[in-house]
């Protein structure tokens, strides 16, 4: 029996089709990750969400992306609901993982506000970011996308920059040295930001010993943008009422998106916070 949309086509949402026939999914972004040095793309991004044109709802990693695409939200911002064509990407065995083909995105809808979102991710979220660190060292398939909501968060850790790798520092100059004769976009070379974050936090797990994973949410790095002018002791102060003041605070119920690495499986990494009031 299909539970999928008008072309959507079949496939089990815990794994890819074996085929490369591109499909239509219909998702709701909730994730823009930073972007990352490559040498193809200039600046590769994670762009993840939920699919909602399914009963059972799953989540979809979107990848790569050219975030200059999508700056200043000119294709689509988070919360909304878009639909896209995508086939199975190859070179990612995660389970999630699918190419887009940009050029096919429609924006549905805006979902404004926590209200209209809850009723789609309140049931997605879970408890024990320590159950996804075992399965993903035990199967190749685990699970690399979830909402896991925080029994404690404990700090937010700033830390400076290390600047980009030798590696990272070839990917851009090499794509910004590239000539783009079909496009007009900026090909000026990606800086690094000023600090890095990690959320130190217990999940639910009764025997959990805490989980220290970096924030990639390109909402760090759009703030550090924001506030260049800022002094690094201001910048610091403007971090930690942002992520943990206005998002982390008692009164609201906190959960983070989270997702792995493709080469390093049991490495996860904070992509973005869902904070809803209680």
């Amino acid at each position: 029996m299909s539970f999928f949309g008008p072309g959507s086509g079949d496939f089990d949402a815990a794994s890819k089709p074996t085929g490369d026939r591109i499909i239509r999914l219909k998702i709701l972004i909730t994730v823009k990750a930073a972007p990352n040095p490559s040498e193809k793309y200039g600046e590769t991004v994670c762009v993840a969400g939920l699919r909602t044109d399914v009963l059972t709802t799953s989540w979809i990693r979107l990848y790569p992306i050219n975030f200059r695409h999508l700056d200043s939200d000119e294709a689509f911002r988070k919360y909304d609901i878009v639909s896209i064509d995508v086939k199975p990407t190859r070179q990612d065995h995660r389970r999630e993982s699918w190419k887009p083909v940009m050029d096919t995105i429609r924006r549905e809808r805006y979902l404004d506000g926590w209200r209209p979102r809850q009723p789609l991710l309140d049931p997605a979220v879970e408890d024990s970011m320590c159950r996804l660190n075992r399965e993903a060292r035990e199967r190749s398939d685990a699970q690399s996308l979830a909402l896991v909501r925080p029994k404690e968060v404990r700090s937010l850790i700033i830390t400076p920059h290390p600047g980009w790798t030798i590696d990272e520092q070839r990917k851009i100059d090499a794509y910004a040295s590239q000539p783009d004769l079909f496009s007009s976009r900026s090909r000026s070379p990606l800086q690094a930001p000023r600090f890095k974050a990690a959320y130190h936090y217990l999940c639910h797990e009764p025997r959990c010993n805490g989980h220290k994973q970096h924030v990639i949410d390109w909402e760090l790095i759009a703030c550090q943008r924001r506030l260049k002018g800022c002094s690094d002791a201001d910048l610091r102060a403007a971090l930690e009422s942002k992520f943990m003041g206005e998002m982390c605070p008692p009164n609201r119920n906190v959960a983070f998106y989270v997702g792995n690495q493709a080469k390093r499986a049991h490495v996860f990494s904070v992509l973005g916070v869902y904070w809803p009031r209680r």
